[in-house]
Order: structure tokens, then sequence, then C-alpha cells
């Protein structure tokens, strides 16, 4: 992506400087959620300012992804209270309603583990879809829109080409660029890179770490530690649905206090 592209299309409330703000775009409490009888949130707190990464570290099974999926809810959680910005706070404990988790859901954009991408749709058609369909802005604005983004990423000439023409890599890449056509308070990403194959993975997420550096604010599940301690403003690590540890990704990553965390992380950076 060249210096000319990054005007393509700006977070909310233009670039935040390093670091963020301390203007808060997301804060979670108490969030809570069982399947049956197996507790899978445990009274979960998040908070994220503008122009931060948060990334959610932790085992499989440990509840990240459902914790970042009932940030827009696509999961119901039981209790626990979501706010997004300064206008739309769902209390799930006193049961939300359709139009409130639509407002939630419209605050953000999730990319998913596994593109989801409509396979009997153009790249082009997937990412007008949510844009022209859901948000109904005009079909023309949105097209030059996408164009732009598609080109961004270094695939324009996809445009007209079906999800099984390309590869994994591009596959996320357009899954990106549909988020972003959202125009989201708020970017989603579940493990965007567990997926593909180990030589796509650099160009997925470098695409991530210039969207972090621009400005975006970001949740991001995640097992790529390092990336995690270059782009994260903080880390948070979960383990059977509740946060065992949070800070700073150097001390969490590098020295943690906690010795659940320490396991988790030596079992990773040093899994033989």
């Amino acid at each position: 992506m060249s210096p000319g592209d990054h005007d393509v299309l700006e977070p909310p409330g233009g670039h935040a400087p390093p670091g963020g703000t301390g203007e808060p775009v997301l804060v979670v409490e108490g969030l809570g959620k069982r399947f049956g009888d197996h507790e899978v949130l445990r009274s979960v707190d998040l908070r994220v300012n503008r122009g931060q990464v948060l990334a959610l570290i932790g085992p499989s099974g440990s509840g990240k992804t459902t914790a970042l999926r009932c940030l827009n809810g696509l999961e119901r959680p039981d209790t626990g209270t979501v706010r997004v910005g300064s206008d739309v706070a769902v209390d799930f404990a006193t049961g939300a309603s359709r139009t409130q988790v639509a407002a939630l859901r419209d605050r953000s954009a999730m990319v998913f583990q596994h593109y989801n991408l409509f396979p009997h749709k153009t790249v082009l058609e997937n990412v007008l879809e949510g844009p022209v369909v859901v948000q109904r802005r005009p079909r023309a604005e949105v097209t030059a829109e996408a164009l732009e983004l598609l080109a961004r990423v270094g695939l324009a000439e996809k445009r007209d080409a079906y999800p099984f023409e390309l590869s994994g890599g591009q596959q996320q890449r357009v899954g990106i660029v549909r988020a972003l056509a959202l125009r989201p308070t708020l970017l989603l990403f579940d493990e965007p890179t567990s997926a593909l194959d180990p030589e796509l993975v650099g160009d997925v997420l470098g695409l991530i770490k210039e969207l972090a550096d621009e400005g975006w604010t970001m949740v991001i599940v995640t097992h790529e530690l390092q990336f995690a301690r270059e782009v994260a403003h903080e880390v948070v690590f979960i383990d059977e649905g509740a946060v065992v540890e949070r800070g700073h990704p150097d001390q969490v990553l590098r020295a943690p206090h906690e010795e659940r965390t320490r396991q988790f992380v030596q079992r990773l950076l040093h899994p033989f």
C-alpha cells in the first residue's frame, strides 16, 4: 500500500495519536455466558480507547472468541453491559432487544477466522453486500469506495473473481476490505491468520498492523504473540472464561506476573 492510498477511508474520528486517546470506544463490564452447565465467560471486563488495539490471548476453549462475538451481539451474553461509543449501551442482564443488538452490531465489523465470504458472489459483490443491503447506502458511492479499498490491498484485478479463485490470504484481505467498507467504529478480528498457510500470514498481519498504525480501534483474538507484542496497546490473557492477567504487551508476554500466563506464553513461544 502506498502512502497516497491511506486516505481511502479514515478511522471514525480521524487518525488517533500513538497510543490512542482517553476517549473510550468500547467498555465491557461483567460479561458472563453459559452454554448449559458450562460457564464460558465469568465476569469479563474490557476497555478500549479510540485508536487503541486490544489483543485477547488464551488457550483453545478459554472463552476469548466467545467474548469477541459477544461484543457485537453475534453471541448473546447472559450478563454484562457492552457500550460502544457514547450512544450505544446494551445491558444483557435485563434482556437486550433486537433493536439494541442491531445498534451494537452497526458500530462494529468482524473479520472471521475462515473468511465467511459468500461463495456465489464476486469479490466486489461480497464487499457491497453489507453497506448496500444492510446499511442502505447508495450503491454508486459504496462501489467507488470498495474499488479504492480493493486497490489499496492489491486486489483491484480480482473484483470479478469468486472466492474459490482466490488464495486464503487473498480471501482474508477481502474480508478485511468488507469490514472496512462498513465504516465501523470498532474492528473485531477472530484469529485472522489461523486458517492461512504460513507463507501467507505475513501479508495479512502487515495489513492489520498498518490499520493499527493509522488509528483504527481494534480487538484482536490471536495466537501470534510476537504480532500482539508489536501491535497491541494492551494484552488480556483469558483462561477458563476469566481474565487472568492484563497489561502492556511487554509485561504480559515477557514478564507475566501470573504463573498460568507464564506457562501459556512459554508453551506458545517454545512448543518443543
